[in-house]
């Protein structure tokens, strides 16, 4: 009786160690993996139509005729940018020059500007990525931020007629 007490009870131990031994060997590995994004700075400009600086009816007799409009920008967060306006004829110091829209030949000068005012601040186009130029600068917050955009005539003395110009708006970032 002893030998088989003795015989079940190395067995059970037997087996009780290799349950032990079975799951001491059992193991666990990891890994890891990176989730990851790279945003870009961004920005978008909105002019025409709703932009446009119309101003108004005048009399050929009227001086200092000014007007305003706004364009909106957005750009990322924290990203600096820097906002020019080009006339048609390319002037960098934002003198433009609107052309008859009938038959007419005369042209009439005006001068964009970033404040109001004959002697507001102009408003040209030599902003670049870096600098401010004669331009106007901001930094996005990732909404729309709006500039006003002054455009001022000296003298309507002029053949009686419609007169306009296109300008450029160039944002660099």
């Amino acid at each position: 009786m002893r030998t088989m007490i003795a015989k079940i009870g190395y067995s059970t131990l037997a087996l009780a160690t290799a349950f032990v031994a079975t799951s001491a060997h059992a193991d666990t590995k990891t890994a890891t993996f990176d989730v990851k994004l790279t945003i870009t700075k961004a920005c978008t400009v909105t002019a025409g139509s709703a932009s446009d600086i119309d101003l108004g009816s005048h009399p050929a007799f009227d001086t200092n005729i000014t007007g305003s409009n706004t364009i909106t920008v957005k750009c990322s967060k924290t990203t600096p940018y820097y906002i020019g306006l080009a006339p048609s004829n390319s002037n960098t110091a934002g003198a433009g020059s609107m052309a008859s829209t009938g038959t007419g030949t005369d042209t009439v000068p005006y001068q964009l500007r970033s404040t109001s005012g004959m002697t507001g601040t102009i408003w040209g186009n030599t902003a670049t990525a870096s600098s401010v130029g004669n331009g106007v600068s901001g930094t996005g917050n990732g909404s729309d931020k709006t500039h006003t955009v002054y455009a001022t005539v000296a003298s309507a003395n002029y053949t009686p007629d419609s007169y306009k110009d296109t300008v450029t708006v160039t944002v660099n970032y």
